[in-house]
């Protein structure tokens, strides 16, 4: 495939030209070995057309891939499988173009004189700066393989974590979801026909059916532009979040949220531990570490907490030191099991006694507030029904009586 190029060179002068390569990321790569600073790559074969587009959704590599991935870097690397070898090899057997393709071009890149770290970091959408960062570790103490079992059984580790998390909310949310359907359509379908009948009565209308037939009627007459309107909330309340002081803001709310604060306040600790931990025991300088795993915590205020503990220890203080100033996110047990960690050399056994710790408690938070939601959501429902039906049955059963 024919790609144009637009790009700048070490001494600033624009370039434009044309490259032909079997897909993007090969032509990406081989401008790059050239020491351009690309701004443009474009497919000069017709990528306006639909079947030409490079559609990310059909690109996506998947925590699950990657994870697969790194225990078969493991397995060859022990095998003691050469860099260049291990990589070609697992490009021509993957099972997925986007990940093969990707690994064709890290093998070019190795082969061009690129660490396997620096290979990787040119992909920062499929390998974090974690995961390049806990691989260049494992080269510098020349224990790759163990690296990369790392590597595996921290993404394993996160992502059933994750999965637990998001698993047990499915059901809540499906019964929330068929509650509110459920009411809409009574109070749009069913109601304004019993409603029209109670009227042509003329029979007296208890209060609670009046304010029943008057959300009702609301709801008819102006509902479409209720929807609009809430439509056009979530959406500046999605672009509000997505704006740093949005999503400040709405981390913090997670963190005062009753009981759910406590769930997200024990996730972000196992991450924190966690992530400290595995790169701790892969070598990884504290400072180094720190700063990584303010990174991928995915809440700005433990991200700014690990900032400023990061800034503590390099000016000197020690980690247990360095986050006891914030007690509200981070408890007093996890200070002190830092500190016992420090004082005796085991900081990273400390801290993955603290994940599995934490973790537990993740899984057993979620299993109990499922285990609270799901019958309040039923009863919730049930009752919401049974309260419109009596409203509206009631006077038809007077009606009836008086006839």
């Amino acid at each position: 495939m024919l790609f144009n190029y637009e790009a700048v060179d070490e001494s600033g002068a624009k370039k434009t030209g044309a490259i032909d390569a079997i897909n993007v990321d090969v032509a990406i790569s081989s401008l790059q070995r050239r020491g351009l600073i690309l701004t443009s790559v474009k497919d000069a074969e017709g990528s306006s057309s639909f079947f030409g587009k490079n559609m990310s959704f059909f690109d996506h590599v998947s925590n699950k891939d990657v994870v697969i991935l790194s225990r078969q870097l493991s397995t060859l690397f022990e095998a003691q499988v050469s860099a260049l070898r291990v990589f070609r090899l697992l490009s021509g057997e993957s099972e997925k173009h986007a990940l093969g393709s990707k690994l064709a071009v890290i093998a070019d890149d190795i082969q061009g004189g690129a660490s396997i770290s620096a290979a990787l970091a040119k992909h920062p959408k499929i390998f974090t700066p974690f995961y390049t960062n806990m691989v260049k570790a494992g080269e510098e103490s020349g224990k790759l393989d163990e690296t990369f079992q790392y590597l595996a059984d921290y993404m394993d580790r996160t992502y059933e974590l994750a999965s637990k998390v998001r698993g047990a909310l499915i059901y809540p949310a499906f019964v929330a979801v068929t509650f509110f359907t459920v009411m809409i359509l009574m109070f749009t379908m069913v109601i304004p026909k019993i409603s029209s009948i109670i009227l042509e009565s003329g029979t007296e209308i208890p209060v609670y059916t009046k304010i029943v037939m008057g959300m009702s009627n609301f709801l008819v007459s102006y509902g479409f532009f209720m929807l609009g309107l809430l439509v056009v909330a979530i959406f500046f309340l999605v672009r509000f979040i997505r704006t740093p002081t949005g999503r400040y803001v709405f981390d913090q709310f997670k963190l005062h949220i009753p009981y759910i604060s406590s769930l997200f306040r024990k996730l972000y600790l196992a991450r924190i531990a966690d992530n400290m931990s595995t790169m701790l025991s892969s070598g990884i300088p504290i400072v180094r570490a720190l700063e990584l795993t303010s990174s991928v915590i995915n809440n700005k205020i433990y991200e700014n907490i690990m900032g400023d503990a990061t800034e503590l220890v390099k000016g000197g203080k020690t980690l247990s030191e360095s986050i006891s100033n914030h007690p509200d996110q981070i408890p007093g047990i996890m200070v002190q099991m830092v500190k016992v960690g420090e004082e005796t050399g085991e900081v990273g056994s400390i801290l993955k006694t603290l994940a599995k710790f934490y973790t537990r408690e993740v899984t057993t938070a979620v299993d109990s507030l499922v285990s609270l939601i799901e019958p309040a959501m039923i009863v919730m429902l049930g009752g919401g029904v049974a309260v419109l039906l009596a409203s509206i049955l009631m006077p038809i059963y007077n009606i009836a009586g008086a006839q």
